[in-house]
Formats: C-alpha cells, structure tokens, sequence
C-alpha cells in the first residue's frame, strides 16, 4: 500500500471542516494510519515548505501555517498521492472543480485549507518530517482487501 501525507491546516481547523475532509478520504476507501492535531513551529515549516523560499508568497505561508493547529495526517491505500490530490483539488479554489475539498469548501488561493504531497518521494520526506517513529500504524491493521479486492477469488 502507498502511503501519503495531508496536512488540514489552520484554516480548515478554524472552519470546523476536519471531519467533512476527514470523511471524503475515508469514504474513497483510503484509511488513517496516523493523526495528530499539533501546532508546527516556524523551524518545521520553513523544512516543510524550503521549495518556496525565494517566492513572495513565503513569510505569509509561513505565519499562517505557524499560526494555529493543524491536523497532520497519514493516509494509506493504493496510488494513495494521486487520489488525494484528486480529491484535494487545484491549489488555487477558485480552479479547483466541485466535488473536490477546495473545490467545495475554499475560498483562497492562499489559504487553502489542506496540504497533500505530490509524489511518492515527497510522501516518505514529509510524513517522517511530521511523525516519529511508532506514531505511523503498520502491520497491526488488518490489510484493504475487501475495498480493493486482492481476494484473487470470482465472486458468484
């Protein structure tokens, strides 16, 4: 299974939109495997976000992000960073299509309510970036094989 990091931000969280964000990834048949509410400090955003250090939108992300608790999450499932981003939407709201979460709920291009990594790579580096060893469930949950149907069996 693929593996994928969301992080709700502060403006969802202020929003009371956790639940209903929360919900559209379970509901697609993707699961939770790790989750915290936290607040990020101007050390782990500047890691989070060093690719738009020389952008001017930067100090702003900055202070936003920083600004209040967010909601960090992993989430599991197959081709799991492709069908988050689909169901995130365009980062800026106003393109996002209906049906997705910015889409639906946003109404900033910078304050965008949810992060999702974009590849499988940046994956891996942000969700060790927000979450230590042993905060991330493993084997101990029971595999997606009536969601994805790995049975290998014809149903009758």
């Amino acid at each position: 299974m693929d593996r994928t990091l969301v992080l709700i931000k502060p403006d969802a969280l202020e929003r009371g939109l956790v639940g209903r964000i929360i919900s559209r990834i379970e509901e697609k048949g993707l699961r939770i495997v790790g989750m915290k509410i936290m607040k990020a400090d101007r050390s782990l955003a500047e890691r989070h976000y060093a690719a738009h250090k020389e952008k001017d939108f930067y100090e702003p992300l900055l202070r936003f992000i920083t600004s209040a608790p967010l909601v960090a999450a992993v989430i599991e499932g197959l081709n799991a960073v492709e069908v988050v981003r689909g169901l995130v939407g365009a980062t800026d709201c106003k393109q996002a299509a209906p049906g997705t979460i910015r889409g639906d709920f946003g109404m900033s291009t910078r304050f965008n309510l949810v992060h999702a990594s974009d590849s499988d790579e940046a994956a891996q580096k942000e969700i060790a970036r927000f979450f230590d060893e042993g905060e991330v469930l493993g084997e101990e949950i029971p595999p997606l094989g009536w969601v994805y149907d790995e049975s290998g069996e014809e149903l009758e």
